[in-house]
């Protein structure tokens, strides 16, 4: 069995290599050049456009993810352990920045108030001792030690002091309603806590009456006017877009631009992570969408774009029909890369010959038959 494979093997391949070969001698034996006249390329319907570089018309796709910047997305957690009392807000609301958000209680933030008022207590008579001792010492009745000792109970007082409006600061409370309570003495019985930024209530993970810890997430306030996108590209293929490459979103009239390439490769799919930029109309594209983006194919020094309509074949080799004084010249070319109605060539061709781009089955014809009439 194992032998009779074998020799089916060999045999496809004799096949296969003596159709290339006889393909290739076929099409070296027709002339590269032949006449047509203007007559009969109206009769035929052929077009020509002149050769032109166009570095971006070929476009390769990939599949990306939008996703928020960091520093767009708020997470809004409970700075003490506490009752959910209301919540301000509704998912997918828009914000603006201080807007209140959320309201707990909470015997947690009770004590921290308390401490302020201490606080402020205990640095308000150092305050007063430490004038007393130092009009004290001006006269000549006490020691400067007095003093000194004095100007240090200040200092550690007002050390609590800051000490105490700092931690109400991390709970969530502006500095004027700390200065206030601790002016008036009167507590708060709960705590407000605002937006920090503009944006959209993307998530709120909490409900009213519901008992929460300290740092819970309690909801998502994100700026959906700066998106990313997260592309996923082969390894290899990395390189062929450095950081500031333009690309659009397919189906969209959204651009955007690489800001930079992962520095990592996943183990698993052999890709590299590409961060790209939504430049404008970001409202089009929402946070955690998938999308396929198009990347344009990097040229190469003698590259041409041309319409798929102009390139032919003929067995393994691609052609282009120039344009010469009595007809056209059946030039060899390599195709290196195609996307839609647009193919990347490479081969001897000059900018502005004319090139048939319609028309060229008839072409193809005329060529064949060349040959015979010789």
């Amino acid at each position: 069995m194992k032998i009779i494979t074998l020799r089916f093997r060999l045999s496809a391949w004799v096949a296969t290599l003596l159709y290339v070969l006889a393909s290739m001698a076929q099409a070296a034996d027709r002339p590269a050049k032949f006449a047509v006249a203007d007559s009969q390329m109206q009769a035929m319907n052929i077009q020509t456009a002149p050769l032109q570089r166009q570095t971006d018309s070929v476009m390769t796709s990939f599949p990306a993810q939008v996703i928020v910047p960091p520093k767009a997305e708020q997470v809004v957690s409970a700075p003490v352990a506490g009752l959910v009392l209301q919540l301000l807000v509704q998912q997918n609301q828009v914000v603006r920045s201080g807007a209140p958000l959320v309201r707990i209680a909470s015997p947690e933030f009770g004590q921290l108030q308390l401490q302020l008022l201490q606080a402020t207590a205990r640095a308000t008579l150092a305050r007063q001792a430490a004038r007393r001792e130092q009009a004290l010492f001006d006269e000549g009745i006490i020691a400067q030690r007095r003093v000194q000792e004095a100007q240090a109970g200040l200092m550690e007082g007002e050390a609590a002091l800051n000490q105490a409006k700092a931690a109400l600061r991390l709970s969530g409370i502006p500095a004027a309603t700390i200065e206030r309570i601790a002016a008036s003495g009167n507590l708060l019985d709960g705590i407000t806590l605002a937006a920090t930024q503009a944006g959209i209530v993307t998530e709120i993970a909490v409900k009213p009456g519901q008992r929460v810890e300290a740092a819970t997430a309690l909801l998502h306030v994100t700026q959906t006017d700066v998106l990313w996108l997260d592309i996923q590209l082969p390894v290899s293929e990395v390189a062929s877009w450095p950081t500031g490459t333009k690309l659009k979103l397919q189906g969209r009239d959204v651009t955007a631009r690489i800001l930079s390439a992962g520095s990592t490769v996943a183990s698993s799919s052999q890709t590299v992570m590409l961060r790209a930029a939504i430049e404008g109309k970001p409202g089009q594209v929402r946070p955690g969408e998938f999308v396929t983006v198009e990347l344009p194919m990097a040229a190469k020094q003698g590259s041409w774009d041309v319409p798929l309509s102009a390139v032919l074949h003929d067995g393994k080799q691609a052609y282009l029909f120039v344009r010469t004084a009595n007809g056209f010249e059946a030039r060899p070319v390599q195709v290196t890369a195609s996307a839609g109605q647009r193919v990347r060539v490479q081969g001897a061709l000059v900018a502005g010959e004319q090139i048939a781009i319609s028309g060229v089955v008839a072409l193809k014809g005329a060529w064949l038959n060349a040959k015979e009439s010789k």
